[in-house]
């Protein structure tokens, strides 16, 4: 089913928690991908809550956030996390993270980061890299790998949730993706009985990724 009925009606997204009042998530009409909550950031936002991933205190990452829905929930269950996307999305990142401020227990701010640029500001590597929906682009794989491998450490766990389209080029450059990460990375499908009870989709994936230990002399 679709999760995003009514999305953008009013431009604000409420996205119900477990505990306490919802989050309110601006969108925009215009900007392209990044300026709506799209289905993948829900299904990853709520399956953060359930809490298979101990979040408190832990350095949090989020790549392509777009309006931080899946960062600010994190930063609301107690993680310190930094939303990252490109300047244009700035704006939007910081209306998000004031209007819900006072649900963070943890910490929240933006930054921006350029896929394939340098990553040393967001060193060491954090303990979370969340994304969800980063895969669309075929031009923008080999970057998105690149910041990937700079930003894991041995210990980082990748979060990635997208959503399996079917359409026009859709499923090459998903497949080609998966290749690719498949060289550095061990892949692990999260099963849809543990993803949030009411927000989950048969064609939304939930992803575990870590780095291949590399074996030493």
């Amino acid at each position: 089913r679709r999760l995003r009925a009514g999305a953008m009606a009013g431009f604000v997204r409420e996205l119900e928690r477990r505990d306490g009042p919802a989050l309110r998530l601006e969108q925009r009409a215009a900007g392209g991908v990044g300026c709506v909550v799209w289905d993948a950031a829900l299904v990853l936002a709520k399956f953060l809550e359930t809490g298979a991933c101990p979040l408190a205190r832990r350095h949090v990452l989020e790549l392509g956030a777009g309006t931080g829905a899946v960062g600010i929930m994190a930063a609301t269950l107690g993680a310190d996390v930094t939303v990252t996307d490109l300047e244009e999305l700035q704006e939007l990142l910081m209306v998000n993270i004031e209007n819900n401020k006072h649900l963070v227990t943890g910490s929240v701010r933006a930054k921006v980061l350029k896929w394939g640029e340098d990553v040393t500001e967001f060193q060491p590597p954090p303990d979370y890299i969340l994304m969800a929906d980063c895969i669309y682009y075929e031009e923008s794989l080999e970057p998105l790998l690149k910041t990937l491998k700079d930003l894991t450490g041995p210990d980082t766990c990748v979060l990635c949730c997208y959503e399996q389209r079917t359409m026009g080029k859709n499923p090459e450059i998903e497949r080609k993706y998966f290749e690719l990460l498949q060289r550095d990375f061990e892949l692990e499908k999260i099963p849809l009985d543990r993803h949030d009870e009411e927000y989950r989709s048969e064609d939304i994936h939930i992803m575990n990724i870590h780095r291949k230990q590399t074996v030493g002399p």
